[in-house]
Order: structure tokens, then C-alpha cells, then sequence
């Protein structure tokens, strides 16, 4: 499965596509914090704070995960390769796990570049280091968690069809739909139970509470419980092939 998890990676950068995903999150992240007009960015607003970050990062995502996840299985079925992939001594979920940690993995590497955002701010305090580092460090880790789910979204997108386009196009809506589509659905004249259900089924739910620094379990077990779902829901996709 490693090899696998390698093959994926060497993929990646072997392409433009890895570079082009860090380059745009970078370069759009870097654009509204230090260059476009407005309260997101950090010299005009006078506030030493990486809000602006965890703010724009997660709608980045939303584009660039997808682009990296469309070709996955969908290109494997494209060529005909899936066959051959499937009758290697690994199984179907070790197959999917392989390709959803890849997809995470290329999350983790664009995220660490952020890292100089970090230091800049840390410098631009005043004092320097007045920063909230237990928010930094709880948003940092719900942007990874936000990561993996739509990695998971569009590994499951790119199972269910051999044209790369339609696969990036699902996993967009089905990763919009679970960012901030039942919170909008929670906004309709609903009873509160419903409504209170309707937010918890949503990711921006979660994602806000942990960028609050306060890292609960019950967001842990909801992100863990998502990412589950559909890489089991990827292995059906697989295993319907064979039936």
C-alpha cells in the first residue's frame, strides 16, 4: 500500500498538477492577507492575526482538493488500468486509503508553506508573539481535518465516473453542499431540534468550533466519522464494478 501511497505522490509532482495546487493556495492566501484592499488584509487592518488565512483557505480547497482527487480513479478507468489495479495483493479499501492519503499528503505539503505567514505576523505583533497560538494551532488542524474530508469527497466523486471533468464538478458540489449547505438549510423556518441537526451535519459547523482553539472531541469524531463514509462509500463504488 505504500508503494501505492508513493506512486500517487510521484504522480503529482511528476505533473504540473502538485505544483500548480500549492502555487494558487499560496499565491491566492497571500493575495487577500498582504496585497488586496479590505479588512482581511492583515497591514490595513492593524491586527497582527492569521484570520484571514483560515478564512479564504477553506473556499481555495474547495477548488483545488477536487482538481486533485478528479483524475484519481476516474483516468484509471479512462485507460483501463483499474482492472490491473484491482488484482494487485492489496484490497479494495487499501486501495482507496492509499489514494486518499496521497491527496491529504499534498494537503499537508501546501499547508506547511503557510507556516512563513506564521512568522510574519509573529514578527508584526506588538508586542512581537502577541498572537493567540491555541486558535492558530485549533485552525490549523481543523484546515487539515477540512482537507482530508474533501479529499474523501473527491476520491468517492472520482470513483463514480471515467471523465475527470464530472468527477472535479461533483466533488465541488458535494464538498460545497457539506461546507455550508446544511447551514444554509438551517436558516429555513425549521423546529430548533431540526435546525440544531441540520448544523451539526454541516463541516463549517465543526471547523468553526475547532479554529476556536478548543479542540473537542465530538468535532474530532464527526470529521473521522465523514472521511469514513465516503472512503467506504468509494470501496462499494469499487466492489460494484466487480458484481
Amino acid at each position: 500500500m505504500i508503494a501505492l501511497v508513493n506512486k500517487e505522490i510521484g504522480s503529482f509532482f511528476n505533473s504540473l498538477t502538485g505544483y500548480i495546487v500549492i502555487i494558487v493556495f499560496l499565491v491566492i492566501n497571500g493575495l487577500f492577507i498582504w496585497v488586496f484592499p479590505g479588512s482581511l488584509n492583515i497591514p490595513e487592518s492593524g491586527y497582527a492575526t492569521l484570520d484571514t488565512l483560515f478564512i479564504i483557505a477553506p473556499w481555495v480547497f474547495l477548488f483545488l482538493v477536487p482538481a486533485v482527487t478528479m483524475r484519481m480513479f476516474a483516468e484509471e478507468k479512462r485507460s483501463g488500468t483499474l482492472e490491473l489495479l484491482l488484482v494487485r495483493p492489496v484490497n479494495d479499501l487499501q486501495i482507496v486509503i492509499a489514494k486518499f492519503t496521497a491527496a491529504v499528503v499534498l494537503v499537508l505539503i501546501s499547508l506547511l508553506p503557510t507556516l512563513v505567514y506564521y512568522w510574519s505576523v509573529y514578527k508584526l505583533g506588538n508586542p512581537a508573539g502577541n498572537l493567540d497560538t491555541g486558535a492558530i494551532t485549533g485552525s490549523y488542524t481543523g484546515l487539515i481535518f477540512l482537507g482530508a474530508c474533501y479529499a474523501a469527497i473527491g476520491v468517492f466523486s472520482s470513483s463514480l465516473t471515467e471523465n475527470q471533468i464530472v468527477s472535479f464538478i461533483i466533488a465541488i458540489l458535494l464538498s460545497f453542499f457539506f461546507f455550508t449547505g446544511f447551514e444554509l438549510l438551517s436558516a429555513l423556518p425549521l423546529p430548533v431540534r431540526v435546525e440544531e441537526l441540520l448544523l451539526y451535519l454541516g463541516i463549517n459547523e465543526h471547523y468553526s468550533s475547532i479554529s476556536r482553539g478548543v479542540i473537542d472531541t465530538r468535532n474530532i469524531i464527526y470529521f473521522v466519522a465523514l472521511i469514513a463514509f465516503f472512503l467506504f462509500s468509494t470501496r462499494t463504488v469499487l466492489q460494484s464494478r466487480k458484481w
